[in-house]
């Protein structure tokens, strides 16, 4: 039995007019659009296009889209195809995310695409990968320090975008003339980051799941290693670096709450002295306000665990003179730490039943070598 999501239908509440779509970069959900008076507060639609490309254009013919409509919209020349991302109340909200500039022109939306319309879109998008193997042969011949990763051609295929990297300026404008002579189109060319380039191209990280770049992120914040070292991570390259080969974004996402939870913790530098003899700074989980101190300076050595604020009491203590037995508080019961089920259980016990069952077998067989009769021939 298939199910029908749509709004007209008793779903209990539940709409998937905001639900994605068959292109998932940079996919937003749309929780208004069951709303009946949506698309009447504004005429403004967000429209997507290959990757990570978005734009906003205006419905002037009142046409009744909603999300994933292929749409015919208006470009410089032509017209190009994209799909309807969203509708309604959030465009205004994503054009104020997307900084547009004061008194830019907004386009419009000119029909819904035909099937004519979907058909010179296909014939470009087919033409895509050789074009810019051939942009690459010919930027090489050329000399050119740059890289073109992607081109995209317009929804008619009167317009190719090249997108190329470069860590300096290039001129291309000889290469601009060969492109226009070999593919009769009018050329434009985009220079992009390495980190657009991963969002272009997508991909999985390391956590499983698809690259931010090319999910979520519309603009790039710089990344330093004072993130990782904030968060007590190891300053690996391999481990640090993402698929664009710089710094992963995702370093940025929690450094707020450790840098926040580490103004708790205290200083490194400053040792503890007790009755016991002095303790020095070995390790400290941050999120969690344990800080750990060991006896020696140099390895570890009689390792012990203690609070945070019992760290920065035993520091108050020895400004004042006074020295405590020991680092643990004082007629406190240590809290039973939280017990790991997953290891209780031991890897290996398969293993040891196995061998067990081995040992019985091999025994057995000695008892029943032992009953057979034996027959002496030389008697």
């Amino acid at each position: 039995m298939e199910l029908d999501y749509t709004c007209g239908n008793d779903l209990r509440g539940l709409c998937a007019k905001g639900c994605g779509h068959d292109q998932c970069q940079l996919n937003v959900h749309d929780y208004l659009a069951d709303l009946p008076d949506n698309q009447a507060v504004t005429d403004l639609v967000e429209v997507q296009f290959k990757n990570t490309r978005k734009g906003f254009y205006r419905n002037d013919n009142h046409l009744p889209l909603q999300k994933g409509d292929r749409v015919a919209v208006e470009a410089s020349p032509g017209h190009d195809i994209g799909i309807v991302t969203m509708t309604g109340r959030l465009v205004a909200l994503q054009m104020k995310k997307a900084y547009l500039k004061p008194g830019e022109e907004i386009k419009r939306i000119y029909r819904v695409a035909r099937p004519v319309d979907m058909e010179k879109y296909r014939e470009a998008k087919a033409r895509e990968h050789n074009t810019m193997i051939q942009a690459r042969q010919a930027a090489k011949d050329l000399g050119l320090e740059m890289k073109i990763g992607d081109v995209e051609f317009q929804g008619d295929g009167n317009k190719a975008i090249f997108y190329y990297i470069a860590e300096g300026r290039v001129d291309f404008r000889e290469l601009i003339k060969v492109l226009a002579e070999l593919f009769h189109v009018r050329i434009e060319m985009r220079q992009i980051g390495v980190r657009q380039e991963a969002g272009r191209i997508g991909g999985f990280g390391p956590c499983g799941r698809q690259l931010c770049c090319s999910t979520f992120i519309r603009s790039f914040q710089s990344v330093g290693t004072a993130a990782a070292r904030f968060q007590d991570i190891s300053l690996n390259p391999q481990k640090l670096a993402g698929q664009c080969a710089k710094l992963k974004c995702c370093m940025n996402y929690e450094v707020d709450q450790y840098i926040e939870a580490g103004r708790r913790l205290p200083s490194r530098e400053i040792s503890l002295e007790t009755m016991d003899g002095e303790y020095y700074f070995f390790k400290a989980d941050i999120l969690s306000n344990m800080v750990t101190y060991s006896t020696d300076r140099r390895i570890a050595a009689n390792l012990t665990t203690i609070p945070a604020r019992r760290a920065l009491d035993i520091i108050e203590m020895n400004r004042r003179g006074e020295k405590p037995v020991t680092l643990e508080e004082e007629g406190k019961l240590v809290e039973n730490a939280p017990v790991d089920l997953a290891a209780q259980d031991d890897l290996h016990r398969f293993d040891k039943q196995k061998k067990r069952k081995k040992k019985n077998n091999n025994r057995e067989r000695r008892r029943n070598e032992e009953k057979k009769p034996r027959h002496n021939d030389g008697a």
